[in-house]
């Protein structure tokens, strides 16, 4: 099985899937930065590939604010995206504003290159769209071949033909508004003649995922109902819909692994059609969905292994006290005795140095800690992370600050040797440490 989620090397949200002519399905998603810094300050776009449903490589990032020439000069607002395939080219669609008025300077960009995960060059920005309601932007391909462009905000949608250039409206940009409570995130896709048109919606407290039907790809649209309930930890919701080999999935991203709204990740779950089209209610699941054809290589751990994983085969380990010599801290982080406290702190951390990676690859790092908050957690960088996003390290509450019962554990890599690093970062919620243990395989 899958596992959800099923992306665990960084935080991912509003996945974009589409099966491209590899034969391989690929997920385009937005980035959230931890430690957290809301969803607002969304940074980049990384992509994942996978030929079977459950291993999954992430291909590496694509495109990030500081590649967007119009782009507004603090960054961030890098929200959902897109991507479509036309005549050799790849397609990256992404809303980013492009003034410090952000919410009244909305573009969407578009990105391309001659692959479907890597070498993306912005190109520049559809023109015509409004510029405080279109985000989320959705690409469909029709069978005739003709592309249309969806998207909105703030209760508004609308749809447009896109031009032959995949970069410029063909046809006049329509709004529905027979759409029933539509937030954001559209997707459409086309099944059996009919299509079909997901949206989030404004429920009090978490978006669910409604859907309308239309036999034109630009309405109007008749109302279906809700596909997917409220996810768990998160207020909003967006997703994608596709086929693969046969079945359909949603992808749909939630709170699970970290239980913070803004550190989200990506899940996906088997989707079912009624004899007279209509769609099933999506049953969410933390086993996720079967292999689809051979197992292969992956570079994704998934979630479900990480909450499961007994890790008897890191057997070989290396204990640090906390005041030992190759154990610095800093940025409010303070030593009591053998214990360093204060890691509630913006900027804490605790970083151990000379720590041996034998012949490199997955270790095993674990913290002993003491909390009373009710759940905190740490950053986790490692000198093997080649991506440079770290980890994520969730530090459950023990009852007291005093109470050295805590144990949590995290896959990271290293590099050869005896060289590697090794730095939690504090800011979210708080744990006295007393001792961390790296394992590595024999």
């Amino acid at each position: 099985m899958s596992g959800n989620p099923i992306f665990t090397s960084i935080f991912t949200a509003d996945p974009s899937a589409h099966v491209w002519e590899d034969g391989r399905i690929y997920v385009y998603a937005s980035h959230d930065i931890f430690p957290s810094r809301g969803s607002d300050l969304m940074d980049k776009y990384h992509v994942f590939s996978s030929d079977n449903m459950v291993d999954w490589v992430d291909e590496g990032e694509i495109l990030r604010a500081d590649d967007v020439p119009w782009g507004r000069a603090e960054g961030g607002f890098m929200w959902a995206p897109d991507a479509a395939y036309k005549d050799g080219t790849y397609y990256f669609y992404f809303p980013h504003p492009s003034g410090s008025n952000w919410n009244e300077t909305w573009k969407i960009g578009v990105a391309t290159s001659d692959q479907p995960a890597a070498d993306f060059t912005v190109q520049g920005y559809i023109e015509g769209l409004p510029g405080n309601s279109f985000i989320d932007p959705a690409v469909f391909r029709d069978d005739d071949g003709s592309y249309y462009l969806y998207g909105g905000g703030g209760g508004r949608s609308y749809g447009a033909k896109l031009a032959t250039d995949m970069m410029s409206l063909g046809g006049p940009l329509q709004q529905f508004n027979e759409l029933e409570d539509f937030h954001e995130a559209s997707w459409v896709f086309k099944r059996n003649g009919l299509y079909y048109l997901m949206y989030s919606d404004n429920h009090p407290g978490a978006n669910r995922m409604r859907y309308a039907t239309s036999t034109n790809p630009l309405g109007p649209w008749v109302n279906r109902g809700i596909i997917l309930d409220p996810v768990k930890d998160s207020e909003t919701t967006h997703g994608s819909i596709v086929e693969f080999k046969g079945n359909w999935y949603m992808f749909y991203h939630n709170a699970e692994m970290s239980g913070n709204g803004t550190l989200r990740s990506v899940n996906v779950d088997r989707l079912y059609f009624n004899a007279d089209g209509s769609i099933q209610k999506v049953t969410q699941t933390v086993d996720g969905v079967p292999a689809v054809g051979p197992r292969s290589h992956a570079t994704e751990i998934k979630y479900y292994d990480l909450i499961n994983e007994n890790y008897d085969e890191y057997t070989q380990q290396t204990e640090y006290a906390m005041d030992g010599n190759n154990v610095t801290i800093g940025g409010g982080a303070t030593r009591s005795g053998g214990v360093i406290e204060n890691m509630h702190h913006s900027g804490s951390f605790i970083e151990l140095s000379g720590i041996n990676g034998g012949s490199g690859g997955k270790a095993l790092v674990t913290v002993l800690y003491g909390s009373g908050d009710s759940g905190a957690a740490f950053k986790v960088d490692a000198s093997g992370d080649t991506a440079g996003d770290g980890y994520f390290l969730s530090l459950p509450g023990t009852g007291g600050w005093g109470n050295q019962t805590g144990r949590t554990s995290r896959l990271i890599d290293l590099n050869p040797g005896s060289q590697n690093t090794i730095r939690l970062s504090g800011g979210m919620g708080g744990a006295n440490v007393s001792r961390v243990i790296v394992s590595l395989k024999p």
